[in-house]
Protein backbone atom coordinates (compact mmCIF):
# COMPACT_ATOMS: atom_id res chain seq x y z
CA UNK A 1 0.00 0.00 0.00
CA UNK A 2 1.30 3.45 -0.88
CA UNK A 3 2.14 5.53 2.15
CA UNK A 4 1.49 9.25 2.26
CA UNK A 5 2.37 11.52 5.16
CA UNK A 6 -0.43 12.92 7.29
CA UNK A 7 -0.05 16.41 5.83
CA UNK A 8 -0.98 14.94 2.44
CA UNK A 9 -3.86 12.70 3.57
CA UNK A 10 -5.57 15.27 5.80
CA UNK A 11 -7.27 17.66 3.42
CA UNK A 12 -8.07 21.20 4.52
CA UNK A 13 -11.72 22.23 4.23
CA UNK A 14 -12.22 25.96 4.17
CA UNK A 15 -15.38 27.52 5.53
CA UNK A 16 -17.61 30.19 4.00
CA UNK A 17 -16.50 32.51 6.81
CA UNK A 18 -12.85 32.02 5.91
CA UNK A 19 -13.64 32.62 2.25
CA UNK A 20 -15.35 35.89 3.16
CA UNK A 21 -12.29 37.26 4.98
CA UNK A 22 -9.85 35.85 2.42
CA UNK A 23 -11.19 38.07 -0.34
CA UNK A 24 -8.85 41.02 -0.87
CA UNK A 25 -10.07 42.23 -4.25
CA UNK A 26 -13.18 42.33 -6.36
CA UNK A 27 -14.43 38.79 -6.91
CA UNK A 28 -14.35 37.69 -10.54
CA UNK A 29 -17.65 38.07 -12.35
CA UNK A 30 -17.28 34.43 -13.44
CA UNK A 31 -17.92 33.46 -9.81
CA UNK A 32 -21.52 34.64 -10.17
CA UNK A 33 -22.55 31.56 -12.19
CA UNK A 34 -21.36 27.98 -12.61
CA UNK A 35 -21.06 27.04 -16.28
CA UNK A 36 -19.60 23.65 -17.11
CA UNK A 37 -18.34 22.90 -20.60
CA UNK A 38 -17.28 19.65 -22.20
CA UNK A 39 -13.54 19.07 -22.21
CA UNK A 40 -11.68 21.24 -24.71
CA UNK A 41 -8.17 20.16 -25.83
CA UNK A 42 -7.35 23.87 -26.24
CA UNK A 43 -7.23 24.15 -22.43
CA UNK A 44 -3.81 22.47 -22.42
CA UNK A 45 -2.49 25.10 -24.85
CA UNK A 46 -3.97 27.89 -22.73
CA UNK A 47 -2.04 26.49 -19.76
CA UNK A 48 1.18 26.33 -21.79
CA UNK A 49 0.78 29.96 -22.86
CA UNK A 50 -0.04 31.22 -19.37
CA UNK A 51 2.67 29.21 -17.62
CA UNK A 52 5.28 30.32 -20.14
CA UNK A 53 4.46 33.98 -19.51
CA UNK A 54 4.57 33.42 -15.73
CA UNK A 55 7.98 31.78 -15.97
CA UNK A 56 9.20 34.66 -18.16
CA UNK A 57 8.27 37.39 -15.67
CA UNK A 58 9.21 35.54 -12.47
CA UNK A 59 12.34 33.78 -13.69
CA UNK A 60 14.32 32.04 -10.96
CA UNK A 61 11.61 32.66 -8.36
CA UNK A 62 9.60 29.81 -9.92
CA UNK A 63 10.10 26.42 -8.29
CA UNK A 64 7.32 24.75 -10.27
CA UNK A 65 4.25 25.55 -12.36
CA UNK A 66 1.55 22.93 -12.83
CA UNK A 67 -1.77 22.59 -14.64
CA UNK A 68 -4.31 21.31 -12.10
CA UNK A 69 -8.05 21.30 -11.67
CA UNK A 70 -10.65 19.91 -14.03
CA UNK A 71 -9.30 21.55 -17.19
CA UNK A 72 -6.13 19.46 -16.73
CA UNK A 73 -8.02 16.16 -17.07
CA UNK A 74 -8.84 15.10 -20.65
CA UNK A 75 -12.49 14.14 -20.96
CA UNK A 76 -13.66 15.92 -17.82
CA UNK A 77 -16.34 18.60 -18.05
CA UNK A 78 -15.17 21.80 -16.38
CA UNK A 79 -15.64 25.47 -15.90
CA UNK A 80 -13.48 26.90 -18.73
CA UNK A 81 -11.03 28.36 -16.20
CA UNK A 82 -7.42 27.22 -16.15
CA UNK A 83 -6.17 26.44 -12.63
CA UNK A 84 -2.42 26.78 -12.19
CA UNK A 85 -0.37 25.90 -9.12
CA UNK A 86 2.70 28.12 -8.80
CA UNK A 87 5.31 27.17 -6.21
CA UNK A 88 7.62 29.86 -4.88
CA UNK A 89 9.99 29.91 -1.92
CA UNK A 90 7.66 32.18 0.06
CA UNK A 91 4.07 33.03 -0.91
CA UNK A 92 3.84 35.60 1.89
CA UNK A 93 6.45 37.80 0.19
CA UNK A 94 3.86 39.26 -2.18
CA UNK A 95 6.11 42.15 -3.18
CA UNK A 96 8.45 39.66 -4.87
CA UNK A 97 5.85 38.36 -7.33
CA UNK A 98 2.54 40.29 -7.36
CA UNK A 99 3.91 43.41 -9.15
CA UNK A 100 5.60 41.26 -11.81
CA UNK A 101 2.43 39.25 -12.37
CA UNK A 102 0.44 42.49 -12.56
CA UNK A 103 2.38 43.33 -15.72
CA UNK A 104 0.65 40.29 -17.26
CA UNK A 105 -2.76 41.52 -16.09
CA UNK A 106 -3.05 39.40 -12.94
CA UNK A 107 -4.57 40.79 -9.77
CA UNK A 108 -4.54 39.39 -6.26
CA UNK A 109 -7.99 38.37 -5.03
CA UNK A 110 -7.45 35.85 -2.22
CA UNK A 111 -5.06 35.78 0.72
CA UNK A 112 -5.35 32.63 2.87
CA UNK A 113 -2.41 32.34 5.26
CA UNK A 114 -4.20 29.59 7.22
CA UNK A 115 -4.30 27.39 4.09
CA UNK A 116 -0.58 26.74 3.73
CA UNK A 117 0.03 30.38 2.77
CA UNK A 118 -2.22 30.23 -0.31
CA UNK A 119 -2.66 33.29 -2.49
CA UNK A 120 -4.80 33.42 -5.62
CA UNK A 121 -4.60 35.79 -8.54
CA UNK A 122 -6.79 36.01 -11.64
CA UNK A 123 -5.82 37.23 -15.06
CA UNK A 124 -7.52 40.14 -16.81
CA UNK A 125 -9.97 37.84 -18.62
CA UNK A 126 -10.71 36.05 -15.33
CA UNK A 127 -10.21 32.70 -17.05
CA UNK A 128 -6.96 31.78 -15.29
CA UNK A 129 -6.85 31.12 -11.54
CA UNK A 130 -3.24 31.29 -10.39
CA UNK A 131 -2.74 29.58 -7.02
CA UNK A 132 0.50 30.58 -5.31
CA UNK A 133 1.98 28.23 -2.70
CA UNK A 134 5.20 28.18 -0.70
CA UNK A 135 7.78 25.45 -1.16
CA UNK A 136 6.69 22.28 0.61
CA UNK A 137 2.95 23.07 0.77
CA UNK A 138 0.97 19.81 0.64
CA UNK A 139 -1.98 21.12 -1.38
CA UNK A 140 -0.21 21.16 -4.78
CA UNK A 141 0.82 17.54 -4.18
CA UNK A 142 -2.82 16.62 -3.52
CA UNK A 143 -3.87 18.49 -6.67
CA UNK A 144 -1.40 16.45 -8.75
CA UNK A 145 -2.46 13.16 -7.16
CA UNK A 146 -6.13 13.95 -7.85
CA UNK A 147 -5.44 15.02 -11.44
CA UNK A 148 -3.33 11.97 -12.21
CA UNK A 149 -5.85 9.60 -10.60
CA UNK A 150 -8.71 10.97 -12.69
CA UNK A 151 -6.58 10.71 -15.82
CA UNK A 152 -6.08 6.99 -15.20
CA UNK A 153 -9.37 5.95 -13.51
CA UNK A 154 -12.30 6.52 -15.88
CA UNK A 155 -14.89 5.35 -13.35
CA UNK A 156 -13.91 8.11 -10.91
CA UNK A 157 -13.66 10.62 -13.74
CA UNK A 158 -17.27 9.83 -14.66
CA UNK A 159 -18.38 9.91 -11.02
CA UNK A 160 -16.77 13.29 -10.49
CA UNK A 161 -18.20 14.66 -13.74
CA UNK A 162 -21.73 13.53 -12.87
CA UNK A 163 -21.56 15.00 -9.37
CA UNK A 164 -20.22 18.29 -10.75
CA UNK A 165 -23.09 18.52 -13.25
CA UNK A 166 -25.66 17.80 -10.53
CA UNK A 167 -24.14 20.33 -8.12
CA UNK A 168 -23.89 23.01 -10.80
CA UNK A 169 -27.68 22.76 -11.12
CA UNK A 170 -28.36 22.43 -7.39
CA UNK A 171 -26.20 25.43 -6.46
CA UNK A 172 -27.36 27.69 -9.29
CA UNK A 173 -29.06 29.95 -6.72
CA UNK A 174 -25.83 30.11 -4.65
CA UNK A 175 -22.79 29.63 -6.92
CA UNK A 176 -20.41 30.34 -4.05
CA UNK A 177 -21.39 27.05 -2.44
CA UNK A 178 -20.46 24.94 -5.49
CA UNK A 179 -16.84 24.32 -4.49
CA UNK A 180 -17.71 23.42 -0.90
CA UNK A 181 -20.50 21.12 -2.11
CA UNK A 182 -17.93 19.02 -4.02
CA UNK A 183 -16.02 18.12 -0.86
CA UNK A 184 -17.81 14.80 -0.24
CA UNK A 185 -17.07 13.31 -3.66
CA UNK A 186 -13.53 14.71 -3.63
CA UNK A 187 -12.88 13.14 -0.22
CA UNK A 188 -14.29 9.81 -1.46
CA UNK A 189 -11.90 9.84 -4.40
CA UNK A 190 -8.96 10.81 -2.20
CA UNK A 191 -9.76 7.86 0.07
CA UNK A 192 -9.29 5.56 -2.93
CA UNK A 193 -6.12 7.35 -3.97
CA UNK A 194 -4.57 6.98 -0.53
CA UNK A 195 -5.66 3.34 -0.20
CA UNK A 196 -4.31 2.30 -3.60
CA UNK A 197 -1.26 -0.01 -3.65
Amino acid sequence: MAKYPQEITERFHGSPEQMAIALVGEPPTRWETIVLEEYDPAWAQRFDTASGAIRDVLGDLVIDVGHVGSTSVPGLAAKPIIDIDLLLADSEDESSYVPALATLGYRLILREPWWYGHRMLVDAAEDVHLHVWPRGAPEPIRHQLFRDWLRSHPEDLELYASVKRRLATETAHDPGSYSLAKNDVIDDIYARIFAAP
